[in-house]
């Protein structure tokens, strides 16, 4: 029994190994799993999220490290931490769970800090409650088009303006991690914003440069490549797009 464990353990290990990178290189992990359906109940192995269809998020319940594999032994990659640059509670976009040979539960995350794309892994009870998002968001920086789906099919698009050449909008899988309704008519973001756990190459700007999905006040500039890395909507599409997209909803910037 002692054998049979150390080997099962030491596979979890492996396998989850592999499909953290996969997953930081922005690939689907070639698990042979099937992403666990909403309301469905979560084994000891289960894929959390296909970032298409079903996704899952929890916020922090203990800020504990988050390890590079899933095992509190080796480096880590950060801690889980409660809150955003603007005060708002944390989503962590979940992965993949396994379990470990001791039994103990380990859950693969998005990390949302510099630098981007990266994952880790933390223990199940440093999370609270899983919530399921069944939208995604998709970015196109070479049509300028943004597209919001519900279960995969296509409820909201737009064209949009992006970074310039110096300044890009960053490429990857993010979540949408705050949403503001902004009471400034006429102000720069337009009537609402959604910030991402994406990061500009301005990390001097204020709040540490994040990347938002927001309004304008120069809708002449959309479509095109105007911005420091932000994805502008004109104001009447980001408005539709508020009574849309939850937070937690993945974000896929090409």
């Amino acid at each position: 029994m002692i054998a049979r464990r150390g080997l099962g353990g030491i596979a979890a290990v492996l396998v989850a190994a592999a499909a953290a990178l996969a997953a930081a290189a922005g690939a689907p992990a070639a698990t042979g799993q099937t992403v666990v359906a909403a309301g469905e109940p979560l084994g000891a192995n289960a894929l959390l999220s296909d970032e298409v269809t079903v996704s899952r998020y929890a916020f922090a319940r203990i800020a504990t490290p988050i390890h590079k594999q899933p095992s509190r032994f080796g480096g880590t990659v950060g801690r889980l931490r409660y809150q955003t640059e603007d005060g708002f509670p944390e989503p962590y976009l979940a992965l993949r769970m396994v379990t470990d040979a001791a039994g103990r539960k380990w859950v693969q995350v998005r990390v949302p800090r510099r630098p981007n794309g990266r994952t880790g892994w933390v223990s199940r009870e440093a999370l609270a409650r899983f919530h399921v998002v069944d939208t995604s968001l998709r970015i196109n920086r070479t049509t300028l088009r943004a597209t919001l789906y519900r279960d995969g099919k296509r409820v909201w698009s737009a064209r949009v303006g992006v970074g310039t050449p110096s300044t890009p909008t960053p490429s990857g899988h993010y979540i949408v991690r705050e949403r503001f309704r902004i009471n400034k008519p006429g102000g720069v973001y337009g009537p609402y914003a959604f910030g991402t756990s994406a990061y500009s190459v301005l990390s001097d700007w204020p709040r540490g440069g994040v990347v938002g999905v927001h309004g304008t006040n120069a809708p002449g500039l959309v479509p095109g490549r105007p911005s420091h890395g932000c994805v502008r909507v004109r104001n009447a599409d980001i408005a539709r797009l508020a009574r849309l997209m939850p937070i937690g909803t993945p974000v896929h910037i090409i």
